[in-house]
């Protein structure tokens, strides 16, 4: 039986807005991808090329995804755990063994081990890591084509000091996390200019 490795990663647990974005990736041992490293340490430029390049030559790869409201129901935590079990769960090939990157892995079926810092040690986590943050920046930047007056496609939904005085001065959109303490934060200074008005 071949042994067939699925790397698991996610982004955007810090952002105030929208889904926390999970991938799983196995890769094709005949097929070597090179340059594949932590998203957060390559240019956007070249994130963009190697997704392209994952998603061509990948045996498998898949995205999976939890909504603010899952956020807000069950934790971030508990959100991005099964986020990642889509991910693993929507693959067209079922994994054999499973690395995650991080120090827990979701309550699942599959052989699993946990990897702190792995996307920067791992070529399947690292392609993870490049599919999941793609995909997040780009709904980021179509939100932005929405709603260009929050200025998601500069700080891509992370509590920025431009992001604060956005949601203090605006308030947050349906797409917000409402339980994360700083949308809570606008929504109390809202109610209580409304209060006074």
């Amino acid at each position: 039986m071949t042994h067939l490795i699925a790397g698991v990663d996610e982004v955007g647990r810090g952002p105030l807005v929208g889904d926390v974005v999970t991938a799983a990736v196995i890769l094709n041992p005949q097929h070597n991808i090179a340059g594949l490293a932590d998203s957060k340490k390559l240019s956007e430029k070249k994130r963009h090329l190697l997704a392209a390049d994952i998603k061509q030559y990948a045996l498998a790869w898949s995205i999976g995804r939890a909504s603010p409201q899952e956020i807000d129901e069950l934790n971030i935590l508990h959100a991005t755990m099964l986020a990642m079990k889509r991910a693993v769960q929507g693959l067209s090939i079922q994994p054999t063994y499973v690395k995650v990157d991080g120090n827990r892995c979701p309550n699942w079926d599959y052989s699993s081990e946990a990897i702190v810092k792995g996307d920067g040690l791992i070529a399947e986590i690292s392609a993870a890591s490049i599919i999941a943050k793609v995909t997040r920046d780009q709904e980021m930047i179509a939100l932005d084509q929405q709603y260009p007056e929050y200025g998601f496609a500069k700080h891509k939904g992370y509590p920025t000091a431009l992001h604060l005085a956005k949601l203090a001065e605006l308030g947050p959109l349906p797409q917000y996390r409402m339980s994360f303490k700083p949308v809570q934060q606008s929504l109390a200074m809202r109610d209580g200019q409304l209060a006074g008005a």
